[in-house]
């Protein structure tokens, strides 16, 4: 079969490779009929995160089951399914706490309570280095799901696969942050990084009723499409000084009552900025996250989505005290939340496809992670068709 296969940071080719076979009889073989390249991908594409094999990529897919395994109780072959980024069991203490992503069992190798930087980390996830399991991704044409009565989710025939593939994780994803948030209704939600996650977390405070929402980012193209999708308000960052000053003359001197961090630990950094991190021994940077933390109000919540894989000297718990913020992060519950945001797309009340910016072939997954990655051509969003020649 066809696959986009990790070989280095910034090579990632279409090769062909061994058809998965049901190793387990929780599993099932899925023929992919769609993917997308997540800005996840990235960290491992620009070497943030480490893997030394070639891994098959991906979290991010749905298709059609090819077989079973012996003990699949409610799928059959030719269901159509969507297929959470994490892998979990079902059964164990986390996943029955409504914690997939710390899933006791599907990270056999890495897995531990501590949450350290290379060992004791979470539960397995598909296409995202050996430390989350080894899994290979959905970046291919086929692919086997461990777990299988637990995770897939069937999908109505008169949805198409672009209205519901981010339903494995952006969608998910920025839902979580603004679940977190606690909204009631009629707050400021402010959100850093108008990529597809950021993205996701506006469509989410809507659905929240949020009385106002602001989105910042370093790219006016990106902030351009999400306002005129939303309706949103904007914020072009040059400096956390100034974005945090508009910010606080946007909501009367106090700051959002959500504030998500929809980037990372690889914001774009200038030439001080990166010297930094290296003095530091440090991965990337958190002035996003500081941000966040300037901008959030006395009293608010400050949601973590963008990966943050190693720690941070100068964490500024002062401030969290003194300003009495509360931090929430993580890998977002998609299992427990997945059938409740698939209602909201089935119902009309939310469109997750208007964001998508490139289609290609699975074969020329090489340009779309180039192009992701470097931001070329308004690229917001990738999503890649195994079986188009």
């Amino acid at each position: 079969m066809k696959a986009a296969v990790f070989h280095a940071p910034g090579t990632i080719t279409c090769d062909t490779v061994d058809d998965p076979i049901i190793q387990d009889p929780n599993d099932i073989i899925l023929k992919v009929t769609s993917t997308a390249i997540c800005g996840s991908d990235l960290h491992m594409y620009s070497g943030g995160l480490p893997q030394l094999r070639p891994m098959v990529m991906g979290h991010e897919f749905m298709g059609i089951i090819e077989e079973v395994g012996k003990n699949i109780t409610h799928l059959s072959v030719g269901d159509r399914v969507v297929i959470p980024f994490p892998i979990a069991c079902g059964g164990c203490y986390f996943c029955q706490h409504d914690l997939p992503g710390a899933c006791e069992n599907s990270n056999p190798e890495h897995y531990g309570p501590e949450g350290g930087i290379l060992t004791e980390k979470g539960g397995g996830m598909f296409g995202y280095t050996d430390l989350y399991g080894g899994y290979n991704g959905g970046q291919a044409q086929y692919v086997r799901v461990p777990y299988a009565n637990f995770g897939p989710r069937k999908v109505a025939e008169n949805l198409t696969d672009e209205q519901v593939l981010f339903l494995t994780d952006i969608f998910p994803t920025g839902y979580t942050g603004v679940m977190w948030g606690e909204l009631k209704g009629g707050e400021t939600v402010v959100i850093f990084g108008a990529g597809p996650v950021g993205s996701m977390a506006v469509k989410s405070a809507i659905l929240h009723n949020a009385k106002k929402v602001i989105v910042v980012d370093t790219l006016q193209y990106r902030l351009d499409k999400i306002k005129t999708l939303t309706g949103c308000e904007t914020i072009l960052w040059e400096d956390a000084d100034q974005t945090v000053k508009q910010i606080r003359d946007l909501t009367d001197g106090r700051g959002g009552d959500l504030c998500i961090d929809a980037v990372g630990f690889e914001p774009e950094r200038n030439l001080l900025d990166r010297a930094k991190a290296v003095l530091n021994f440090e991965k990337g940077s958190i002035k996003v996250l500081e941000a966040c933390m300037s901008a959030v109000r006395r009293g608010g919540i400050v949601s973590i989505l963008g990966v943050y894989p190693v720690n941070y000297d100068n964490f500024k718990l002062g401030q969290i005290f003194d300003k009495g913020i509360t931090l929430k992060a993580g890998q977002a519950p998609v299992h427990p939340i997945i059938d409740k945001l698939m209602k909201h797309v089935e119902n009309g009340e939310v469109k997750l496809d208007d964001i998508i910016t490139h289609r290609l072939a699975l074969d020329e997954v090489a340009k779309g992670y180039e192009i992701f990655h470097k931001k070329e051509d308004e690229c917001v969003k990738v999503v890649l068709d195994p079986w188009k020649m």
